[in-house]
């Protein structure tokens, strides 16, 4: 009998906690809830969860500390929880080595979305590679350099190859605007988003059925680009 993911969610709110814990039980997962940093770190500790959902505004430590403790001792997807409007903390958050956001308010659906998306990319991290990436119609072959969509090859350019994959091999999760530009230009390339915005653009003309309405390479405001093949 396949075991039932484990997840933990850490947020002093009781109105989060009394909406997300039935929430999540009720497709079956298993659900610890923890109101501050130390309580969450413990349990990281005890026993390592599937998946954590942190809320940055906690009442004993910086999120961001929380996140950056338990990235230091465990793989285990991130997702964040952040109040509207606060995209420097999502940014901080993610190069604390958070794997998505939420953005309060939030739906159920979208977290139960981000929880699924989570747990696959742990499955897929764990499974060796075949040198292959495959997301919906587009076939990614990293040794030979090549893409191919529909059957259909793909020519890009080698920068924009190397961005594809670096989507890519992170599907379903935020990728920062930052550590876009340190992985395909150098650390020398942070402060010119405009490098990233015009071979974003080349690349949605290349691969989405209809470039202005992307449905592989989705753009998040204010942070970076996510690419989902949901």
């Amino acid at each position: 009998m396949t075991r039932a993911s484990r997840i933990l969610l850490v947020d002093d709110e009781l109105s989060i906690q009394r909406t997300v814990v039935p929430l999540l039980r009720s497709r079956g997962y298993e659900v610890d809830a923890a109101a501050t940093g130390k309580e969450a770190l413990s349990a990281v500790h005890a026993e390592p969860p599937d998946v954590v959902i942190l809320d940055l505004g906690l009442p004993d430590m910086d999120g961001l500390e929380v996140c950056a403790r338990i990235r230091s001792q465990s793989d285990v997807p991130i997702i964040v929880l952040s109040a509207r409007g606060a995209e420097p903390q999502k940014v901080a958050a993610l190069d604390q080595g958070a794997d998505d956001y939420v953005t309060k308010p939030f739906g159920p659906e979208e977290l139960l979305a981000r929880v699924r998306a989570a747990l696959r990319r742990a499955l897929a991290a764990s499974e060796p590679s075949t040198g292959q990436i495959v997301r919906g119609d587009i076939t990614i072959d990293v040794d030979r350099h090549r893409v191919h969509r529909q059957g259909e090859e793909v020519h890009l350019t080698p920068k924009e190859f190397d961005l594809l994959v670096l989507l890519a091999s992170r599907a379903g999760q935020v990728v920062t605007r930052r550590t876009i530009l340190k992985t395909i230009w150098g650390p020398h390339a942070v402060d010119e988003p405009e490098h990233l915005r015009v071979m974003m653009g080349q690349l949605r003309k290349k691969l989405e059925p209809d470039p202005a309405r992307p449905r592989y390479l989705l753009t998040e405001p204010w942070v970076g680009y996510r690419f989902t093949d949901a």
